[in-house]
């Protein structure tokens, strides 16, 4: 895991986490569609990972410490992937990012769980994340 950044700008540095072409759309996989396993991410992600980067995200996000990976207890050669608090701390800006992305691109539009999150506002949002905070930390369960 990288321990320099390039500057000390916090944007800079959460773009070092985030800001590749693929990690916040697995991020929103595990968070909005509940894709948890490798097999899930991998083939049903709309926009088509390949195998060897969606294994490289996951590797940077447990390191980074936003995912956990553990034994699938229903298959013992399947792993889980969990989101921890820094990972649930994420919603807000996935929020925010659909909702710009709604607003200022004509061909984007808001639907589904994110648009619900946004018409049903900071109470409903609250809700959600406890809720992901009950299927994926464990003291939490």
């Amino acid at each position: 895991m990288r321990t320099s950044h390039r500057s000390e700008c916090v944007i800079n540095q959460t773009l070092e986490v985030l800001g590749d072409q693929w990690t916040l759309l697995v991020i929103r996989d595990i968070v909005f569609v509940d894709r948890r396993h490798f097999r899930e991410l991998l083939t049903k992600s709309l926009e088509g990972i390949a195998s060897n980067i969606l294994a490289d995200r996951l590797r940077k996000l447990v390191q980074q410490g936003i995912i956990t990976k553990s034994d699938d207890p229903t298959h013992k050669q399947k792993a889980i992937y969990s989101l921890t608090e820094k990972g649930i701390a994420l919603v807000p800006l996935l929020l925010e990012m659909a909702a710009w992305g709604d607003e200022y691109l004509p061909t984007s539009k808001l639907q589904g769980l994110a648009r619900t999150l946004k018409e049903g506002g900071p109470e409903l949002r609250a809700e959600f994340m406890n809720e992901l905070r009950k299927a994926h930390l464990p003291a939490s369960g």
